[in-house]
C-alpha cells in the first residue's frame, strides 16, 4: 500500500483493507466524534440502508443518497411526500427499498421531534454514552460485540420514539461510525488518533 508514492505501512482494522472507499473512510471519519445534526442523521439513514448490504455498497452510493436525501436535511426530508418517495424508489443510485425509504422519511420526522424536546439531536444520541465516547480495547475483530447494552437501550427508545431501522445492532453500528465508542483495534493508528489523552503518551 502506498500515499502520494511512499510506502504506507501503518497498521489498521482489518475490516478496512479490502476497498480503497473503505480505506479513506477508516482513516478519516469511522470512530472520530460526531456532534453535527445533519452528519448523524445522514449516519443514521446510511446504517440504515446498509442492513442486509456491506458497507462498501452504501460508501459507494453515499454521494447518490446526499443528492436524493437534500443533503441529508432533516427538515427537507421530513417534508417529502408520496410523489417523491414513488422518484426516489426510481433513483438507481440508493437502495430502492420501500421500507429503508419510508424509515429515512419517518426518521427525519422523528428526529425534529426529538430535536424539539432535547434542543438538539447530538445531546439526545450522546446521552446513550452520557456525553462521552466509550474507549474500547480490542485486539481482534472477534472482540467486538454486534450490540451492546447501551446500544439496546438507544434502539428500545429511538423505536418508542417513532425511528425505524433502529435495532440494537444497528445502533450500534451507528455508535461506531459516529465516535460514540472507539472501537478500532489498539493496534490499528487510528486508536490513538482519535483518542486525545493516548495522543499524549
Amino acid at each position: 500500500m502506498s500515499v502520494a508514492g511512499v510506502a504506507d505501512t501503518r497498521i489498521r482494522c482489518d475490516w478496512a483493507l479490502s476497498d480503497p472507499l473503505e480505506l479513506d473512510y477508516h482513516d478519516k471519519e469511522w470512530g472520530v466524534p460526531v456532534y453535527d445534526d445533519r452528519v448523524l442523521f445522514e449516519f443514521l439513514t446510511l446504517e440504515g440502508a446498509q442492513a442486509g448490504l456491506s458497507w462498501t455498497t452504501i460508501l459507494r452510493k453515499r454521494d447518490a443518497y446526499r443528492r436524493a436525501f437534500a443533503s441529508f436535511d432533516p427538515s427537507k426530508v421530513a417534508r417529502f411526500d408520496a410523489r417523491r418517495k414513488q422518484q426516489l424508489l426510481q433513483d438507481p443510485g440508493i437502495v430502492r427499498n420501500t421500507l429503508k425509504v419510508d424509515s429515512a422519511i419517518a426518521n427525519a420526522r422523528a428526529l425534529l421531534k426529538v430535536t424539539h424536546e432535547f434542543g438538539s439531536f447530538r445531546a439526545y444520541v450522546w446521552q446513550f454514552v452520557d456525553g462521552t465516547p466509550r474507549r474500547n480495547a480490542w485486539r481482534s475483530l472477534r472482540q467486538i460485540p454486534d450490540q451492546t447494552p447501551e446500544s439496546a437501550r438507544m434502539s428500545a427508545d429511538m423505536k418508542r420514539r417513532g425511528f425505524t431501522f433502529v435495532g440494537p445492532t444497528i445502533c450500534y453500528a451507528f455508535m461506531q461510525a459516529v465516535g460514540m465508542v472507539n472501537d478500532h483495534l489498539v493496534r490499528c493508528f487510528r486508536y490513538r488518533q482519535i483518542t486525545p489523552e493516548l495522543r499524549r503518551r
